[in-house]
């Protein structure tokens, strides 16, 4: 920071009374213990920062020697009362932030001391125990508040008193309270643009006509219903956050929005045009009765009537994941050509159409997956279908085929996701031409496919031919490596990462040399009994060996190009020999190379499992012996035998001389002279 800061350098940082930091003209105080604003810091300061102290009272003549203070934050202390000429000094402050303290015990006080502050554009009160009265009192004279946030305190219901004065306020942050109930408690707040009411007790939000807002978060309430006024004026909403609620219909949205983001995700909603036992509620229509003080009023609508008159075309997020949808109403997709992401995954589909009249020629990023889906229809005919999608996740679902020549259409895509459906990709044996099959051949632009869980039964005739695939996921497919393994032979080029995880292999089964564009491989869960000698020569960066059967490592596993490249290693759940750990001390010197599960290793001896880098020594002792070299080890052992029956031989015979002596000479009939 210094250096930026040129002839100020001697002064960036400086030590400062009660331990303080001061950087240019602002004060870190943050952490000292204080329990009030020391008076001897410098008085140019403009920001002062006393967080995570213990001030409980600010005195009127705490901040007399701060008259250019703009910035004053005072979070996580015990802050009970702001005395009301504190800030008498500091007219110009802007910035105030009171987190997480006690001011519901001196509200009113403190509220007048906040009435002296006309420039203040952002005021903090959130985790201060306050009541909406309690609320209302503190920003009463506060009409040049720009940002205010009142989150997590224990306001409960807002009407029309509690926000009066503050005409310029853009920002108004409610979330985590206990509100359930809302009264015309923002219509005076014209210029305000963006509020957040997420985590809150609201049942119901019933004649929404705020139309200068922009971004409306209503996300962790209990709203059943979304009514907006039935009105022709333009509404500003861009972003709308109805997200995990119990919402039961699609809301019912302003005619006329900049709409962009739709965020439906995690309620109970469906769609009633048409229902799974075939039935029809088309021409059913639902009345609200709105009572409004005196005035009552009744709304008609026709909640599954596609997109009750809504206006979508602007719209470019729509996520209804984790809902109850079987079906999607008839041109409901149509209405929104400007549409790049869609989330329908965690749904109840059974069937997706797409077609000409309904191309989402925007659509980018496509998640269908979670569903039940058991067909994808698409009616080809001249023209494109989905032309700019690029992700596309079918995951989990009960498909066996997808539709001939949809990859000729889709012409930007990167990345599938078939994983856990009953496919077999194209071509097949010719004793299985007739059965479907997922053909991606010639797919130029497809770098990304998960396979995992499909229940393949081998991958010949070179399924992945014409493809520039990069990450190849065949995890749980126990039979994908027993036919041909020629289908490596198309990746060599461009494949980095690799997932073999829980697919039967064993040590000899594939030849890793030739994929020299590897980066990570995953060959967990299998049953390898010997490391894989073919991936000593990969410069790879990720290897996962978990839950195999391995003994042992190569010795020089950290010497060879494998192990100089390696940056990531998992080597837990197999049964290591705790006498041959050689490699691990060679991996634990390894320079750049982290083991997440190292903690996770053992190793076995006899019937103990140990640590590797905790042997107790009668384990190593034992160890120095199985290790030891045979031939010597035979030989130590046979040396005293022979040196004892030695000596005997010698002792017997001189026992027995003479008597031998004689034997031989009577043998041999010849006098010897004694």
């Amino acid at each position: 920071l210094a250096v930026g800061w040129g002839s100020r350098m001697d002064t960036a940082w400086a030590p400062s009374p009660g331990g303080c930091e001061l950087v240019q003209t602002i004060m870190d105080c943050t952490g000292r213990w204080l329990s009030s604003i020391p008076g001897n810091l410098r008085g140019e300061t403009e920001e002062l920062f006393f967080d995570d102290n213990t001030i409980q009272v600010l005195g009127n003549a705490s901040l007399l020697l701060y008259p250019q203070l703009w910035h004053l934050s005072l979070t996580r202390n015990r802050l009970e009362l702001i005395e009301p000429g504190a800030f008498l000094s500091s007219q110009g402050l802007q910035v105030l932030s009171l987190t997480d303290n006690l001011l519901f015990t001196n509200y009113s006080l403190t509220a007048a001391a906040l009435s002296a502050l006309p420039a203040l554009r952002t005021l903090d009160l959130a985790g201060n125990q306050l009541r909406e009265d309690m609320v209302s009192v503190l920003v009463s004279n506060l009409s040049s508040l720009e940002s205010l946030s009142v989150a997590r305190n224990i306001i409960m219901r807002l009407d029309p008193s509690i926000f009066t004065n503050l005409t310029q306020l853009l920002e108004l942050n409610l979330e985590k309270n206990y509100i359930f109930e809302i009264d015309n408690a923002f219509e005076g707040l014209q210029r305000l643009q963006r509020l957040n009411i997420a985590y809150n007790y609201l049942p119901c939000l019933v004649g929404f006509g705020l139309t200068q807002l922009r971004v409306l978060n209503v996300s962790y309430n209990a709203l059943e219903w979304f009514l907006t006024l039935e009105s022709d004026d333009l509404f500003e909403l861009e972003v709308l956050d109805l997200s995990h609620n119990r919402l039961l219909f699609f809301p019912v949205l302003p005619r006329h929005s900049k709409l962009h983001s739709l965020l439906l995700q995690d309620n109970r909603m469906s769609f009633y045009q048409r229902l799974p036992n075939g039935t029809s509620l088309a021409n059913v229509t639902v009345q609200f009765l709105i009572i409004d003080g005196n005035s009552t009023n009744i709304t008609t609508v026709r909640l599954w009537d596609e997109l009750c008159h809504s206006n979508l075309s602007s719209l470019r997020l729509l996520d209804m994941s984790q809902n109850q949808v079987w079906g999607l109403p008839d041109d409901f997709l149509a209405q929104m050509p400007s549409l790049t992401h869609l989330k329908l995954n965690q749904n109840c589909l059974e069937a997706f159409h797409l077609s000409e009249e309904d191309p989402l020629a925007m659509l980018t990023e496509l998640d269908l997956s979670q569903n039940q889906l058991v067909e994808l229809g698409v009616k080809v005919g001249v023209g494109d279908i989905l032309p700019n999608l690029q992700l596309f996740n079918l995951s989990t679902n009960r498909l066996q085929a997808l539709p001939p020549g949809i990859f000729t259409h889709t012409r930007k895509i990167t990345t599938l996701d078939l994983s856990r459906n009953r496919v077999d990709l194209c071509p097949q044996p010719a004793e299985a031409e007739s059965l479907p099959c997922v053909d991606i051949r010639g797919v130029e632009t497809l770098t990304h496919l998960s396979l995992a869980g499909c229940g393949l039964q081998g991958l010949s005739s070179r399924p992945f031919q014409g493809t520039s695939l990069m990450h190849l996921d065949l995890a749980d497919n126990h039979q994908a490596l027993s036919g041909d393994l020629g289908w490596l032979q198309d990746l060599v080029l461009t494949l980095q990462v690799l997932s073999l995880r829980n697919t039967s292999l064993s040590s000899t089964a594939v030849d890793f040399s030739a994929l020299s564009s590897l980066v990570r491989l995953d060959l967990s869960g299998n049953s390898l009994a010997a490391f894989p000698t073919s991936l000593g020569a990969l410069r790879l960066h990720s290897l996962d060996l978990r839950d195999n059967c391995l003994p042992a490592l190569p010795p020089d596993v950290a010497q060879v190009p494998l192990g100089r490249s390696l940056q990531e290693l998992y080597l837990s759940r197999n049964p290591y020999n705790c006498c041959t750990l050689g490699w691990w001390d060679a991996l634990q010197q390894a320079e750049g190379l982290r083991v997440p599960d190292g903690r996770e290793v053992t190793c076995s001896h006899g019937s103990r499992t140990l640590r590797p880098g905790a042997l107790p020594e009668p384990v190593l002792q034992s160890c120095r012996w199985q290790t030891a070299d045979l031939a010597l080890l035979y030989l130590v052992l046979a040396l005293p035998t022979c040196l004892t029956l030695l000596v005997a031989f010698v002792v017997v015979f001189l026992m027995l001389k003479e008597k031998l002596l004689k034997m031989v000479k009577t043998r041999c009939g010849v006098s010897s002279p004694y």
